[in-house]
């Protein structure tokens, strides 16, 4: 029976030492001979005037860690592919819930299928600027896509659905197509998700920039508990459309 371990993104720090210094470590540390299939479910609450100490998005600094597959579904069809891999995987996972998508309704099939981990998905086909959105702010970038096409503006929109391992070349191939990036992420700017994959397109995806890569993601500082301060803080349409629009400029 493989274990899955259930909490809330934000409690997450209490067992620091047995995710970073166990988990992460345990197949490295026996020179490969133990496996360690367990999954941890971890919900992430933001944006619903929580305050701060229920509003964390964790996973950048769980990216930082070798040993760790983490992963973040954004479709109902994703989230169960995606989660029955991460059972059969041998490897801890950690499997990123965006509680702001707990009402998304949307095909699921019947059949017996997974859906792989390092392998990003499509979410729309785009010439003029590729946008790679994480978790909850996915939905608002197709929203942002949508509306640019009455003005002429052409956006790709990415789902990586997995950050470890992440699928570098579909948003190569499509920065190649488009020449220009944007980067959205509901986590804190500095040190982000948004910040590696804009620092891996820089460098491997150079000759093929047309602009400044443009990162949108929350602001450094933990979320307050004022419905109008939070807004705030928090990534929203208007500013997807500012950075597609700066990319353009």
């Amino acid at each position: 029976m493989r274990p899955i371990v259930q909490s809330h993104s934000s409690f997450l720090w209490v067992a620091m030492d047995q995710l970073v210094s166990q988990a992460a470590k345990m197949r490295y540390m026996f020179g490969g001979q133990v496996n360690l299939p367990i999954v941890y479910r971890c919900q992430m609450s933001y944006g619903n005037n929580s305050a701060a100490h229920h509003t964390d998005r964790p996973y950048p600094m769980y990216m930082n860690m070798p040993g760790l597959k983490i992963v973040i579904p954004t479709s109902p069809a994703d989230a169960k592919g995606l989660l029955k891999t991460a059972i059969r995987d041998n490897d801890p996972v950690m499997f990123f819930e965006d509680n702001s998508l707990a009402g998304v309704r949307g095909e699921v099939p019947e059949e017996e299928y997974v859906t792989p981990l390092g392998v990003a998905d499509v979410k729309r086909e785009g010439s003029d600027v590729t946008v790679v959105a994480l978790a909850g702010l996915v939905r608002p970038a197709l929203a942002v896509a949508e509306a640019l096409e009455d003005e002429g503006v052409s956006v790709e929109v990415i789902d990586p659905r997995s950050i470890v391992p992440l699928d570098k070349a579909t948003i190569l191939k499509s920065l190649e197509k488009t020449g220009r990036l944007v980067v959205v992420d509901p986590a804190h700017k500095s040190c982000s998700v948004a910040s590696e994959i804009s620092a891996m397109a820089a460098q491997e995806g150079f000759w093929s920039l047309q602009a400044p890569i443009q990162r949108v993601a929350s602001l450094d500082c933990h979320f307050p508990f004022s419905p109008a301060l939070e807004k705030l803080v928090f990534p929203d349409e208007e500013r997807i459309a500012q950075a597609i629009y700066a990319t353009l400029e």
